[in-house]
């Protein structure tokens, strides 16, 4: 019995379920099963009062069959190994459903950055950097935000790499300010991906934006841009929730009062265009589309059987779990997958990297359009995949991801 609350094993076991269905060779499965590479550092840093912290750290590189790995630092209290080592693969699965030509990586640094000093982030964020630039760079590994990291550690975290290199090396990592190689769109590109993804299932599957009835689980970047952009198409939004709680209005939210409001309280609690609403009770509304955009792990087992959307858009990573989605796929609910749904953020990533590399830059309508259309590619490849193996649309999306893979690794002789 596979221990599903092991992200790791999970991640394993969802590569292997999909290498089965593709009748891939033991030898290119066993590859893909564990990362090609995991780092683990100690970082010392001198903290305010003059005393050294030593801080752990860690980044794992999957498969750079295709090409340089790429994926985001967070600094949590509860970073560990296994956790590393799946999300670097699961980035490299999001990489390769739409068509990147990037592996997976993952760092992550355990500590709680809410409790450092502004110069203390500085130093950590300068040391991780430092003990893991050996197998980093713009044409090894790309490092990008995560949880609880921002533009700012970006530009220190370039800072110090372009010392180490000795000469400016905006490509090493993405997620930076403008001014640093960052690139336009950047910050509404999860949401926007989310977007695209969203219209296309719906297209496909009868159901009108205009009007449609739109729940949101988690406010902040890639849920309120979400719902914004989705508003501009005509949705309704009738309901969003932060961690403090959540509101709900039958006939529609007016989203831009719902931000500034949002923006001037700090929560979407106690906005006058609605009624009160946990959000529990929101991923249970009647709703065309629900889109959890917050936590891992909040539709279960337990209240799967009470979800209503038509489509469910995972905006977030993981809000699904394996047992829910069995449920959610035997009920007859679209499920449209993290690593599809949200890959609009390391779309994006790529052109910024794209762009460094190339010392020019694109307007964001150019940004935009490029990203609608891998968007629109990837969600056809990965209907296309489902509907032909009989499988859910994460499946799909495993298919055509290890697909690529497991040609590039065959094609260099690897197995």
């Amino acid at each position: 019995m596979v221990e599903f609350n092991n992200p790791f094993l999970t991640a394993q076991q969802q590569i292997a379920n999909a290498a089965q269905i593709l009748h891939l060779e033991a030898g290119v499965t066993n590859i893909l099963l564990e990362p090609k590479r995991v780092l683990e550092v100690s970082i010392p840093v001198r903290m305010d009062d003059g005393q050294i912290k030593i801080f752990k750290g860690w980044r794992s590189q999957h498969c750079d069959a295709i090409g340089p790995t790429k994926g985001g630092i967070r600094f949590h209290p509860n970073v560990d190994v296994d956790e590393v080592k799946a999300l670097s693969m699961w980035m490299t699965l999001k990489c390769g459903v739409v068509g990147l030509p990037y592996g997976g990586g993952k760092g992550g640094v355990r500590v709680n950055p809410k409790e450092l000093s502004q110069g203390e982030l500085e130093r950590l964020s300068r040391g991780y950097i430092a003990a893991i630039s050996q197998i980093v760079g713009p044409q090894k590994d790309i490092p990008a935000p995560d949880v609880y990291t921002t533009a700012q550690i970006m530009a220190w975290m370039t800072d110090e790499f372009s010392k180490i290199s000795q000469q400016n090396s905006f490509g090493v990592i993405t997620g930076k300010p403008l001014i640093l190689g960052g690139s336009k769109g950047r910050n509404e590109a999860t949401a926007r991906g989310c977007m695209f993804i969203i219209r296309e299932a719906a297209k496909e599957h009868g159901i009108q934006l205009s009007g449609a009835k739109v729940a949101v689980q988690g406010f902040g970047n890639a849920g309120s841009i979400a719902a914004r952009l989705l508003s501009e198409l005509g949705a309704k939004i009738v309901a969003v929730c932060d961690s403090k709680g959540g509101i709900y209005a039958d006939e529609g939210l007016n989203v831009e009062e719902l931000l500034a409001h949002k923006k001037k309280t700090s929560s979407v609690v106690g906005f006058a265009g609605g009624s009160g609403l946990s959000c529990e009770k929101l991923l249970e509304l009647p709703v065309d589309i629900l889109i959890p955009a917050a936590l891992e792990n909040v539709i279960t087992e337990e209240n799967a059987q009470r979800i209503q959307a038509k489509i469910v858009a995972e905006a977030a990573n993981g809000p699904t779990t394996i047992e829910a989605d069995r449920i959610l796929f035997a009920k007859g609910i679209t499920v449209l997958p993290d690593i599809l749904t949200n890959a609009g953020g390391v779309t994006v990533s790529y052109f910024e990297w794209v762009q460094n590399l190339m010392n020019f830059y694109w307007s964001e309508e150019e940004v935009n359009g490029r990203l609608e259309k891998i968007m629109v590619e990837a969600y056809a490849n990965t209907a296309r995949q489902a509907k032909a193996n009989n499988v859910n649309l994460r499946t799909g999306a495993g298919l055509v991801a290890l697909g690529r893979l497991a040609e590039a690794i065959k094609a260099r002789g690897w197995a």
